[in-house]
């Protein structure tokens, strides 16, 4: 099953085994399951302690469990934990056996705390980006608490039970048999949510946080940047982020970030936190502003009721996904309507889809979604399409691609609980047309996360942040960087040096300020 390069890496890795781990599989005579047969062969012959038995009793075959000897395991994988989950395999792996997570100890004690009894079931597609972090998230909850079990589901390999939940988007994950959520969630994020009491802690510590000089709010690119800068100057830097890389965690490939020939989103942010994490910043994760109030000190509110104080402020609040704002979107939003390609693209083999939106990412998604799906129809709302010559190309080339220019998409269709088709107007004629089809998949740009802003610092029409050359604000003591501001061209280069801009401009701030009369 694995090749001779990676049983050598795994070996070592299994090295680092603590304490003996048991993998127990319930196997049926599908080719998956010998295939899960001997990955797990392979496994159990490259350290002694790590056995293997074939007598498991779990309804989904195949899978497998992990846990210890004589113990009920708590993490299982029905599906064959490969490309992008390989690496929550070999975590699961280590962390049963007794290797310590690379996790906060305050996070460790948390999850240890949490009461009550949690199952959570993770379907997912082995091409999903965004489904290993839910993944590795959860298994990690299952070894440290003896209350919380986790199965990873490979919904292309178990269509039927995706059918019957309707399940059409990934990570999607099931709470004791209910949904509890869909879509990127860190460990954070997941326990957040299952500890009633955590919202109010976090307000308490964030309120006994003394005034920054520097506080930065978003953590992607700009932020990052932003905050580095700030933290080289010696001066107290705070970093606010919803969620650590920001949209860039949902980019699958990146290949014009200068000198770096080709990378991931999640392989870049993880190196971007590293990098922060190596200066003296204050990093407050999964936090949300709601108002900013200017003065000597400039008040951030958060969500959770706690108030920052700080001599400057950074805006970094970046960009999400755009969305059509039209009837029917809302209402079967992971139920057909979808925005990552990637992730769920595998949920809809053999179907029908649309793409809207004919600029690169559009053109990019149609390409990578005609080599899995029956069809593509794709829509572009101006004449012709805007994307790059060689992806047009590539997409003229595809037989299984239809192209209609010149659409206006106004509504979603679907049966109450799925899609079911869309209804566009040629802009060259008004008529109305309907498309039959199970997916959309929306790639029509980006909008700034700036609506908690407004009446605040001036936004443009587009609900951009007005911005100098110096990254200020109209708000004195206020700055801003990267896809939330005026700056053209949202590119993660770009929005990097604007961070970094906005920083050296506060610093410029901070000494005029306080320069004696």
């Amino acid at each position: 099953m694995l090749d001779a390069n990676i049983k050598n890496q795994l070996k070592v890795y299994l090295e680092k085994l603590r304490t003996p781990i048991e993998l127990v599989a319930s196997l049926d005579d599908s080719p998956a399951a010998r295939e899960m047969h001997g990955l797990l062969t392979d496994i159990a012959g490259l350290s002694d302690k790590v056995s293997l038995r074939d007598n498991g009793d779990s309804a989904r075959r195949p899978s497998f469990a992990i846990g210890r000897p004589g113990e009920a395991a708590s993490i299982a994988f029905a599906g064959l934990p490969m490309g992008h989950e390989f690496t929550s395999l070999i975590l699961a792996l280590l962390q049963t056996g007794g290797h310590p997570p690379k996790v906060d100890a305050e996070v460790i004690e948390q999850i240890k705390a949490l009461p009550g009894n949690f199952r959570f079931e993770t379907y997912i597609s082995l091409s999903c980006h965004n489904c290993p972090d839910v993944v590795q998230a959860l298994n990690l909850m299952a070894v440290l608490n003896p209350g919380v079990s986790h199965t990873m589901i490979d919904g292309a390999l178990f269509q039927a039970e995706v059918e019957r939940l309707q399940i059409m988007a990934v990570p999607t994950v099931f709470l004791n048999g209910e949904e509890f959520g869909a879509g990127r969630m860190s460990v954070e994020e997941i326990i957040a949510r299952v500890d009633t009491g955590a919202a109010a802690r976090d307000a308490a510590k964030l309120n006994a946080r003394e005034a920054f000089d520097v506080l930065v709010v978003g953590g992607g690119p700009a932020g990052a940047a932003a905050a580095i800068y700030a933290a080289r100057k010696g001066i107290r830097t705070g970093l606010l982020a919803e969620r650590f890389g920001g949209q860039v965690m949902d980019t699958l490939a990146i290949e014009n970030f200068i000198s770096v020939k080709e990378t991931d989103g999640p392989k870049m942010v993880m190196g971007l936190e590293e990098h922060v994490k190596e200066y003296d910043v204050d990093i407050m994760n999964l936090q949300r502003a709601n108002k900013l109030v200017a003065g000597d000190l400039i008040e951030l509110t958060l969500e959770n009721g706690a108030v920052l104080k700080s001599k400057s402020v950074i805006l970094a609040t970046g960009a999400r996904w755009r969305e059509m704002n039209v009837p029917g979107e809302q209402e079967y939003r992971g139920k057909g309507v979808a925005y990552c390609p990637h992730c769920d693209g595998p949920l809809f083999k053999g179907k029908r889809v649309a793409v809207i939106g004919g600029g690169n990412s559009g053109v990019e998604a149609a390409i990578d979604l005609a080599g899995i799906v029956g069809h593509v129809t794709l829509l572009e709302f101006a004449s012709k399409l805007c994307a790059d010559a060689v992806l047009q190309r590539k997409l003229a080339s595809l037989a299984n691609v239809e192209v209609h220019t010149s659409a206006l998409t106004t509504e979603v269709t679907g049966n109450g609980s799925k899609v079911n088709g869309l209804l566009y107007k040629d802009r060259n004629t008004d008529e109305i047309r309907r498309i039959d089809l199970e997916g959309v998949f929306v790639q029509i740009g980006l909008l700034p996360n700036t609506d908690w802003l407004k009446g605040t610092v001036n936004l443009t029409r587009f609900g951009e942040i007005a911005i100098d050359a110096k990254g200020q604000t109209s708000v004195p003591g206020v700055f801003a960087a990267g896809d939330c501001t005026t700056v053209p061209y949202k590119q993660i280069v770009i929005a990097m040096g604007a961070g970094a801009t906005a920083s050296l401009a506060a610093f410029d701030h901070l000494i005029r300020t306080s320069a004696p009369a």
